[in-house]
């Protein structure tokens, strides 16, 4: 949880969820060399430094401090290949917020690292440049400083994502430095039955892929990280080809089977996936089908940043009951509220416990029974059951479950 650890004792049928160990062959395991060797053989284009010219203006498009992505590692060998294209001091490295808040001079430092040095902005919804329209109706907004630039280069890492299907790819674009405009009409196609975790044809998916064949992305740089964080794949390349390639990887370590328990134990991976409930509220959804009718989840998360976005927590506000929170969603779809309508909607149906630090009225306005320690909500959780299914999922944030 964050950055340390909760523990708790057991009784009955107990197992813990890993993601799956794969046999790299001859591989070799330094991720450095890893992420090299992938620019110098990309999937589907030509190496970055034959494919930008001389003169040509680079947009380098980055994650925030909510996404566990190594930038700094992958900005060190994007700009050897930009140097190489003689174009390094053109490039501008965009930090990609989506909805998100803006971050601390000392958080883009930490990102950056040596980097910071560099040319570097964050993405402004406000200032942004049309540029057409998908096939689902999402128009194509881009931050403008992206859009004047003659190349676009996506950065990021390949998970599970609770309706957009997976991270990574053009996600960077949309809604990484997209317009609220854009993003909004993209998260609203999350109501289509597609728009499922661990699926790639989804429709967010898919217009997410359109949105970045319109505003022309020209490269991504991809990557895989184990349970520790450490990279062990990267692809970069083709916008889609690439992509697709690092989802492969993604399933094969991350998406597994399991008969359903009676509970269920999750942890978002610790921080940045758990540095609110806005981001935390991902595992759940990632484990939530692992569930029997009546089981429980009990969800561990720090949520040092409380609950992250201003919209979830004036829902969370206004929806004292979880029923009110799921008729405003059909009602009247807005980013941010929609979390409160998901949280609620699996409220009804498990019963979910918080164990964060935070104090009861917390748990209690997110639809959530407050545990103080994981053995109080385990022990509650069980209840008169003698012999429960119990499933530990330490890393929820990347681990999709199915039955």
């Amino acid at each position: 949880m964050g950055t340390g650890m909760v523990s708790a004792e057991f009784s009955g049928d107990v197992q813990t969820i890993l993601p799956k160990e794969i046999d790299w062959g001859d591989r070799d395991s330094d991720s450095e060399v890893l992420l090299e060797s992938a620019l110098r053989s990309p999937v589907g284009s030509k190496r970055l430094c034959d494919l930008v010219g001389s003169g040509e203006s680079v947009a380098v498009l980055v994650s925030d401090i909510t996404r566990p992505v190594p930038s700094r590692r992958l900005l060190t060998h994007l700009f050897s290949e930009l140097l190489v294209a003689g174009v390094e001091r053109d490039a501008l490295i965009v930090f990609g917020l989506g909805l998100h808040r803006s971050m601390s001079e000392e958080e883009r430092r930490e990102i950056l690292v040596e980097h910071y040095r560099r040319r570097h902005v964050e993405h402004d919804r406000e200032r942004c440049t049309y540029l057409g329209e998908t096939s689902q109706g999402t128009p194509v907004e881009i931050f403008s400083r992206v859009a004047e630039c003659d190349r676009i280069v996506c950065t990021g890492n390949i998970d599970f994502h609770y309706y957009a299907g997976y991270t990574g790819g053009a996600k960077a674009l949309l809604p990484g430095v997209s317009s609220t405009q854009s993003i909004i009409k993209n998260h609203s196609l999350m109501l289509d039955e597609t728009s499922v975790a661990g699926r790639i044809d989804g429709a967010v998916r898919r217009d997410i892929d359109e949105a970045g064949r319109i505003a022309g992305v020209d490269f991504t740089f991809d990557v895989v990280l184990d349970s520790e964080k450490r990279i062990v794949h990267a692809a970069c390349g083709d916008m889609v080809r690439a992509h697709r390639e690092g989802v492969r990887v993604v399933d094969e370590m991350y998406k597994i089977g399991v008969e359903p328990a009676d509970v269920v134990i999750v942890s978002p991976g610790g921080m940045p996936k758990d540095i609110n409930l806005y981001q935390a509220h991902k595992a759940l959804e990632n484990v939530k089908d692992a569930v029997r009718d009546g089981g429980a989840i009990i969800l561990v998360a720090a949520c040092p940043e409380g609950y992250g976005n201003a919209t979830f927590e004036s829902w969370l506000d206004r929806c004292v009951r979880p029923e009110d929170a799921i008729a405003l969603f059909h009602e009247d779809f807005v980013m941010g509220g929609h979390k409160a309508a998901l949280i609620a909607k699996l409220s009804l149906e498990k019963d979910l416990y918080l164990v964060s630090g935070k104090n009861r009225d917390f748990a209690d306005k997110a639809y959530f029974k407050h545990a103080p320690t994981l053995q109080n909500a385990l022990s509650r959780a069980i209840g008169d059951r003698k012999q429960a299914q119990i499933l530990i999922v330490p890393y929820g944030g990347t681990t999709l479950l199915s039955t």
